[in-house]
């Protein structure tokens, strides 16, 4: 075939493919299942079956291995479902870029994160800049790391709070604060007996990792914990988000490591352990990272408020 040939042939099938394919195979993965997809978005079983049919003859590769007890990703499928979600990432930046077309003004700021909200320094100062500012049309937006990242160069989002320092060109960082490092399992492990964990006793487990943001900063301090290699724990890492994480560990199917901030979302059947090594817990810095030439008010102000509530260490004398 021609590279004309090609061009066109690509062009066919991408025509042939929308966005609610993409989406329910997404939400299908995450499911676990055609019909726990269909029951938590209400629509018939038949609807999302023969929507991911479509898109796997569209792409001429099978998404998901079906069984009796439900469905999981093929090899191409990861890829391909990886790809999925960084489109409809896009997209969703697309939309939201639409709708704050008046971001510079002083009334509207949007807030991205990837880390949890349901409890802990990040809700609490959103809930006063919004006691302060109770006109501010504030917008918040939970994406994977790279793609926050990507939001700030493109001024999609105003600011984007998470752990780790993430150096970029003309983008300021401030450090806010630091949160501890919890492992959660289910209520009947061995392990919840006890009101502290210690690194050491993670020895012979399964550690559940999503593949979203964060959770590189968590697998490197936890291989940090074991000098020797043959002790660390087994990680298993899942194409999935924090949620299904939950679920998996609330069925039995290992442990999970997770940050303090995490814990206000409660999930049946899970509890939460202080991780600890000889010197005390163990935590991780968060940062707030935005752009120096964004001149809107409202930045100005939430920064304000961070640093009075988080106000950096002095500085060491001969450091």
């Amino acid at each position: 075939m021609t590279e004309t040939g090609i061009r066109n042939d690509r062009w066919s099938v991408a025509k042939g493919i929308d966005l609610q394919q993409l989406r329910l195979a997404v939400i299908a993965c995450e499911c676990g299942s055609f019909r726990r997809a269909a029951e938590a978005l209400s629509i018939k079983h038949n609807v999302i079956s023969r929507s991911i049919s479509r898109l796997e003859h569209l792409i001429g590769a099978s998404l998901f291995e079906r069984s009796s007890g439900g469905i999981k990703p093929t090899r191409a499928g990861r890829a391909i479902l990886r790809i999925a979600r960084l489109i409809l990432e896009q997209v969703d930046m697309l939309v939201d870029t639409g709708r704050s077309g008046g971001r510079g003004d002083t009334g509207h700021l949007v807030v991205g994160f990837y880390t949890s909200m349901s409890t802990g320094n990040l809700r609490a100062t959103i809930g006063e800049l919004k006691k302060l500012l109770p006109q501010l049309e504030l917008a918040t937006v939970e994406r994977s790391r790279s793609h926050m990242m990507t939001a700030l160069r493109n001024g999609t989002v105003d600011i984007v709070v998470g752990p780790g320092r993430l150096p970029s060109k003309d983008v300021r960082s401030l450090l806010l604060w630091s949160e501890r490092i919890l492992i959660s399992l289910p209520q009947d492990h061995c392990l919840a007996a006890r009101q502290i964990i210690y690194w050491t006793d993670l020895r012979n487990e399964k550690i559940l990792l999503s593949d979203y943001d964060p959770g590189r900063e968590l697998e490197d301090l936890m291989i940090s914990k074991f000098v020797l290699r043959d002790d660390r724990p087994k990680v298993e890492r899942h194409d999935v988000s924090r949620g299904i994480i939950k679920s998996l560990t609330s069925m039995g199917m290992g442990l999970s490591l997770v940050m303090e901030s995490d814990i206000g979302a409660s999930f049946a059947g899970l509890v939460y352990r202080e991780l600890q090594d000889g010197t005390g817990p163990s935590r991780v810095d968060f940062y707030a990272h935005w752009r120096d030439d964004n001149e809107n008010p409202a930045l100005k102000r939430l920064l304000n408020l961070l640093a009075e509530r988080y106000p950096s260490p002095p500085p060491v004398l001969g450091k």
